[in-house]
């Protein structure tokens, strides 16, 4: 069966990072090439859960005031019409619309990792939208979407691990210890995961030391709730990449 992802994505600059780029292309070199690739990302809310062009459109370029050049990347992965209709056919009934908008390409939640772990983007890629930003939800959303990994389908969840973009700010950079109010929910994650404790994990925002400073909104922590879902592994993840990012908790992983 093939596993299922979270990872940390970042803002464009990650991927000046020749760390985070060298995990990555590590990462996706131990794991049997996909058939197709699933994203869910933190920059696509939007209710009902609606999928996304299944041709080669224009990314979405969805990030301002960054150098031109940040504009420039292109991403030209093939379409996945097929999996788009087994997402329909497993999510849609008349409780649980589906819509489509065949004009939205990927997002950077979506490229920018994609760029780094298969660059020949000669893997079909579709991605979806969250539908909401309860954590229930999105996990039985992951449970419904499972059977896609006998089929040889790699569902991501892509976001950041902690997401405090006014915070960031006040940070030294990937030198500099991080926030104490970051390590904390990193390290609380982090054991909480490898517990396999779901209820506390669905139930982060009681229950993960400063999570409202970890997130402040959660659309970025929210992803790990679909790969949560998707997974067989019972809330267990084993971490791939981990440390920080001016400050920011770049913690990915891998379920079974």
């Amino acid at each position: 069966m093939t596993p299922v992802l979270y990872l940390s994505h970042g803002a464009p600059p990650l991927a000046d990072d020749a760390t985070w780029t060298r995990q990555l292309a590590g990462w996706s070199a131990d794991l049997e090439k996909p058939k197709a690739i699933l994203v869910v990302s933190a920059h696509w809310e939007e209710a009902p859960l609606t999928v996304g062009a299944t041709t080669t459109v224009p990314l979405v370029y969805d990030f301002w005031g960054f150098p031109d050049r940040y504009y420039q990347v292109k991403y030209t992965a093939p379409g996945a019409p097929e999996l788009a209709d087994k997402v329909r056919k497993l999510l849609r009934s008349s409780q649980t619309p589906v819509h489509d908008a065949p004009g939205r390409g990927l997002d950077h939640g979506a490229y920018v990792p994609l760029v780094e772990m298969y660059p020949d983007a000669d893997i079909p890629v579709l991605q979806v939208s969250m539908p909401s930003l309860d954590p229930r939800e999105l996990f039985d959303l992951g449970r419904k979407l499972a059977p896609l990994r006998d089929e040889g389908v790699l569902i991501i969840g892509s976001g950041f691990f902690t997401h405090n973009l006014s915070a960031m700010s006040q940070t030294d950079g990937t030198d500099g210890a991080p926030p104490s109010w970051s390590s904390e929910f990193d390290h609380w994650g982090a054991e909480t995961l490898r517990q396999g404790d779901l209820d506390a994990l669905l139930d982060f925002q009681h229950k993960a030391p400063a999570a409202a400073i970890a997130h402040p909104r959660i659309e970025h922590f929210a992803p790990l709730f679909v790969s949560l879902g998707a997974s067989s592994s019972e809330g267990k993840g084993e971490t791939v990449i981990d440390g920080y990012w001016h400050g920011l908790a770049k913690r990915s992983l891998q379920f079974d």
